[in-house]
């Protein structure tokens, strides 16, 4: 229910007196903000479903030509109306309100508005409720989210990071409405296992747009949904994920330490995430110029793969299959300066990954340029990368790709920068 005079009606009246769809209220906002908004957050403003945080104040003013000031004291009015008319809780549930008990309360709450906009509103505001909740059951349950972790978890599928994060944060938030009902100890596991795995996947593609703070918050959701869960493998999991944000941007310490703790929480049986884990941990050693541990890590990544089997060693985010496991070796290797051995790798997973694995191709390009930048031939390798840069669609030339290739520029003593193709990669860099 909404209040009379609070952030709903107003958001719904300038919306509609604007002759926009809660779609295109979206886009706009989108638009004017820069970064990605959901039709249903319109929908949960407007029906006062969810009240505004102050997070979203200033686009919300910008977005419809309000002040601050104006934004602030609609969400005050609504808030107060919700302590003066609270909306049913999960211990109360609505179908469970006697429905005599219903129709006296819509009676007295239209009479005290009076028959006007707002009141007639307020009852369609109801209905949409109730349409909502009956509407979005099939398609929130837990089975349909069990489901969908499955299907992102197969990666990109040659779609770009922006059209999969969406989709991702569109089924999230239909989680915390389920948390909200009454669930027996079985489902609230399920359903925080699901959590961690959505959570962890969005911090993946954060992290692959180069989205640092917000990936590394994700994990961190994702963990605290793990531990919820009791599930340490996905513990381990969100760790050693989260490990490849410091590793990738300039902190391999910081990562080295969250890929050991990885380690210790996956244990020592031959599981994806104890594999990782290591993979991860090697690639942290060699940046961080610990050649014998980085060794001792590969050899142990190496030595968990060979035994998984099945589920395992499926190519999919919470798998490890051996072209994901050949990935983390070449950039491991490529730093240890253990060429040869690198080039092995890159190669192997070249042939296993699929032509729609944009990032992942370029990224061993990137490693196979750097391999080139060690052996002597700076020159090819600076091409090299640039045309790997060049070779990506537009809405992956951003993140971990640019970040990789970026590392090698800089590896480039500054008295070559002017040199042709120094200068070709750096323009790449910048395009």
């Amino acid at each position: 229910m909404v209040s009379p005079d609070g952030i709903g009606q107003l958001l719904r009246g300038l919306r509609e007196g604007a002759g926009r769809t809660r779609k295109q209220q979206a886009e706009l906002l989108e638009r004017i903000g820069g970064r990605w908004v959901d039709p249903e957050n319109i929908k949960r403003w407007e029906t006062e479903r969810r009240v505004p945080v102050p997070h979203w104040h200033r686009l919300i003013a910008d977005g419809y030509g309000l002040t601050i000031g104006e934004v602030q004291r609609a969400v005050a009015s609504s808030r107060k109306f919700r302590k003066l008319v609270p909306a049913p809780t999960s211990s109360e549930p609505e179908q469970e309100v006697p429905p005599v008990e219903r129709r006296d309360f819509l009676g007295v709450s239209v009479l005290a508005a009076g028959l006007t906009g707002p009141a007639l509103a307020w009852i369609s505001d109801t209905r949409e409720r109730v349409d909502h909740a009956l509407s979005s059951g099939a398609r929130a349950d837990l089975p349909h989210l069990e489901s969908a972790v499955e299907h992102y978890s197969h990666g990109y599928g040659g779609r770009t990071p922006a059209a999969v994060l969406k989709e991702l944060g569109s089924d999230f938030a239909d989680i915390g409405p389920l948390f909200e009902q009454p669930l027996s100890a079985g489902s609230r596991v399920r359903l925080s296992r699901v959590a961690g795995q959505l959570a962890g996947m969005i911090a993946i593609v954060l992290h692959d747009v180069g989205d640092r703070k917000e990936s590394s918050a994700w994990f961190r959701t994702a963990r605290l949904a793990a531990v919820e869960s009791g599930d340490r493998s996905l513990q381990a999991w969100a760790l050693a994920r989260e490990a490849m944000v410091p590793l990738n941007f300039g902190a391999p310490r910081t990562a080295a330490e969250l890929a050991e703790k990885a380690r210790q929480t996956a244990g020592t049986a031959p599981t994806a995430t104890a594999a990782l884990a290591a993979a991860v941990a090697a690639r942290a050693h060699a940046l961080c110029g610990r050649r014998d541990q980085a060794r001792q890590a590969i050899a142990d990544a190496n030595r968990f793969a060979g035994q998984l089997t099945g589920e395992q060693r499926a190519d999919t985010w919470f798998g490890l299959g051996e072209q994901k496991q050949h990935v983390h070796l070449s950039h491991a290797l490529t730093v240890l300066g253990e060429t040869g051995r690198a080039r092995e790798s890159q190669d192997r997973a070249l042939a296993l990954s699929s032509p729609t694995s944009a990032m992942t191709r370029t990224l061993l390009r990137i490693d196979g340029a750097a391999c080139l930048h060690r052996e002597g031939d700076s020159e090819q390798a600076c091409r090299t990368a640039a045309a790997a840069l060049r070779g990506l669609p537009p809405g992956f030339r951003i993140g971990l790709t640019r970040a990789r290739a970026m590392d090698l520029y800089r590896s480039i003593p500054t008295r070559h920068h002017a040199e042709p193709a120094v200068r070709e990669l750096r323009e790449t860099l910048a395009a």
